[in-house]
């Protein structure tokens, strides 16, 4: 079971995991239980398997799936009324619409302003994308550090922190107990963190093809359009460093990544651990089930 690959997101109270053969998200309730929910995947798409152009398509499920999770959480947590699937993808149009103007549109506009009072970066289309490329990281480390300092989200750090252990467990044959799980790293090479960090360098190079002449609204508009190609090339390599981890170049790209989780993972408890085991215990069983009818 080693060779199937899992990734995962912390959700309100719990932790969702997903795998080739499908997703499982387990919450604990007010009361103390565990509640779980999983999802068999239909069918794989060929998109999924070729390389770059799945970057993007992975990306969006990805959020879907996490959109999904949550919903589930804080039904299970707060005992909220069932959403339907409409309400669900106006939250995730509203996020996405969130996260453009945060993390393109407003640095763009801080970069424009830093070209009144500096000609260089208005006129060199290289300068111009590497200022707006360091704002942005700017923006992204301001925002993960104003969340964290939300308590609600620090509970939420901490089960990413038990998603990680949880899968640095699995990876290394552990058996999946808690106390064995504690010992790994809280930190994981192909984190959703890692990645954006990874999209962020990889748009001051994509970006910096688009010329310095060009309006604000032209500039904004190709970074959106551009978006399905940085997630592309940005996804290969965050599954190159993860295969590249133990050499000098594979370090170099997810250092930024793990340094960063420091941040948006904290030390779990037992309890937060045990949640975590349950949700890829229960995405496992997927493949044990394939794997069986195979037999």
């Amino acid at each position: 079971m080693k060779d199937v690959t899992v990734g995962g997101q912390a959700v309100i109270e719990g932790v969702m995991m997903k795998s080739p053969k499908g997703w499982a998200v387990a919450v604990r309730n007010p009361d103390g239980e565990i509640i779980i929910k999983s999802e068999k995947f239909k069918k794989q798409s060929v998109i999924s398997k070729i390389p770059v152009i799945r970057g993007f398509f992975i990306l969006f499920e990805t959020l879907w799936l996490g959109m999904k999770a949550i919903d589930f959480s804080s039904k299970v947590v707060f005992k909220e009324e069932k959403s339907s699937p409409w309400s669900l993808a106006l939250s995730l149009f509203l996020a996405l619409i969130i996260g453009i103007s945060l993390f393109i549109i407003l640095p763009l506009y801080m970069t424009r302003l830093t070209g009144y009072l500096m000609e260089i970066v208005s006129t060199n289309s290289f300068i111009f994308n590497f200022v707006d490329g360091i704002i942005r990281i700017f923006v992204f480390i301001g925002y993960v550090v104003i969340i964290s300092m939300w308590s609600q989200m620090k509970r939420i750090f901490a089960y990413h922190g038990a998603e990680h252990k949880t899968i640095n467990a699995f990876e290394s044959g552990e058996q999946l107990i808690a106390e064995n799980i504690q010992k790994y790293s809280r930190l994981h090479v192909r984190c959703g963190t890692s990645f954006i960090f990874i999209v962020l360098i990889i748009s001051i190079l994509v970006f910096s093809m688009i010329p310095s002449s060009w309006n604000f609204l032209l500039k904004a508009v190709s970074r959106i359009v551009l978006l399905p190609v940085i997630a592309g090339v940005s996804y290969e390599i965050l599954k190159l460093s993860a295969k590249w981890q133990n050499n000098f170049l594979g370090r170099i790209i997810i250092f930024p990544g793990l340094g960063f989780q420091k941040i948006t993972t904290k030390e779990p408890d037992s309890s937060q651990i045990e949640v975590a085991c349950e949700a890829l215990k229960a995405v496992l069983s997927f493949s044990e089930k394939e794997k069986e009818s195979n037999a």
